[in-house]
């Protein structure tokens, strides 16, 4: 008798609509191909950066010559302590009080990963709302742990803005217990976030409706700064109810191959949080045990020292001013080029990303003839054009939307 071979009929899984991408600039033989869909930040030489602060951090621990012993479950002490205060502040109530739970995770997409696992075993009945658009991997990070997924209204393609009014009137609507998903700055992949006073309005209707937010942090500093940037998840940890926080170092520390991240959960007592910590370390010994230690090191060594700190924030507002400078010169360069468009809409969204306006059409014309690669859905990252390749790419955007 055949051994019976469950793999024969395992389907083949739809490619990763960024990394599909990204295989597909790979196998491009054009020697001026640009990939505008990978979610990196580049220099102006359209090279991934090594830190001067990270480099310095790193020459301090590989003097030490520390052996590799295994982290507690949690994480890091002295990392976690300095993701706190940075992405809460060092005078946060629920800090102090010790009413803040915080894990080191295997990146962003780990800190989501372990809340949704945490939330899944508590919380089994709700649903998970994300916005309409928004990053690919939030509904198939919430799927895989078992959740009923929706959206909420996010962006009017009409207008190339939010949908606020659309986004208010549906969570408005939201059962009691409903996990909803938000970006707390530089949302991905549209770059259009909430004003303060829309903020205030969704944060009264979590607390009317009973729901459970849950931010992600993915690009801190990368809008207005590293505390201005934290300022909605702040005011969130003030509403008295449990909020959840993923963050993540990737982007920030040009750290993305040692995946460091971290979440966080606001808790409304220092008993109750001893309780979500044990429950957290749970799903993380189910994962992956306990979590890596270079990466977090470096990021801890670094928040730690003052000089350190402050030449890491230099570089990170250098980031940030570089790709506020090539958003602005997108901007006027295609205005020259298509006077009879508006494109004051990119000019207005903030971060990594740009929701271009691009259709569907026009981005595989923009691949087939030009070699120029982007997200079906029209997002670019801003952070991979540089004056060597602006040109082309407004010359090739101009050929496709005219």
């Amino acid at each position: 008798m055949a051994h019976p071979n469950f793999l024969t009929t395992l389907p083949l899984a739809p490619k990763d609509p960024i990394l599909g991408i990204t295989e597909a600039f790979q196998a491009d033989t054009n020697p001026a191909k640009i990939n505008l869909g990978v979610g990196v930040y580049g220099d102006e030489d359209g090279k991934l950066p090594l830190l001067h602060s990270v480099s310095l951090a790193e020459d301090q621990l590989n003097a030490l010559k520390t052996a590799r012993g295994y982290q507690p479950i949690d994480g890091m002490v002295r990392y976690t302590r300095q993701v706190q205060q940075l992405v809460f502040g060092a005078d946060c109530p629920a800090l102090i009080q010790r009413r803040l739970v915080t894990a080191q995770s295997l990146g962003g997409t780990g800190a989501l990963k372990l809340g949704a696992d945490l939330l899944r075993s508590f919380s089994p009945q709700s649903e998970v709302w994300i916005s309409n658009p928004s990053w690919e991997n939030h509904r198939a990070l919430f799927e895989a742990a078992g959740f009923t997924v929706r959206a909420y209204p996010y962006y009017q393609a009409e207008r190339h803005g939010l949908d606020f009014e659309g986004l208010v009137q549906t969570i408005d609507q939201a059962p009691s217990g409903t996990i909803l998903v938000l970006h707390a700055c530089c949302h991905n992949p549209t770059g259009i976030d909430l004003d303060d006073g829309q903020w205030h309005q969704v944060r009264q209707i979590i607390l009317r409706r009973g729901l459970i937010p849950f931010l992600d942090l993915a690009y801190q500093g990368f809008s207005q700064g590293t505390q201005e940037d934290a300022r909605q998840v702040r005011e969130f940890t003030e509403l008295g109810i449990p909020v959840l926080v993923a963050n993540s170092f990737s982007k920030s520390f040009s750290l993305y191959g040692e995946r460091v991240g971290a979440l966080s959960i606001v808790c409304t007592s220092s008993d109750e949080a001893l309780r979500v910590q044990s429950q957290l370390k749970r799903v993380i010994r189910t994962n992956y045990s306990s979590p890596p230690t270079f990466g977090a090191s470096l990021v801890a060594t670094v928040l730690e020292e003052v000089t350190l700190h402050e030449l890491w924030e230099k570089e990170l507002g250098a980031m940030r001013q570089r790709i506020k400078a090539m958003r602005a010169a997108l901007v006027t360069a295609l205005k020259q080029t298509l006077p009879t468009h508006s494109f004051d809409y990119i000019a207005e969204q903030r971060g990594m990303f740009s929701y271009s306006g691009l259709s569907s059409e026009q981005v595989q014309r923009l691949r087939q003839e030009f070699s120029i690669y982007a997200v079906d859905s029209g997002r670019i990252c801003i952070a991979a054009l540089n004056h060597k390749n602006l040109e082309r790419v407004v010359e090739a955007m101009t050929q496709v939307m005219r």
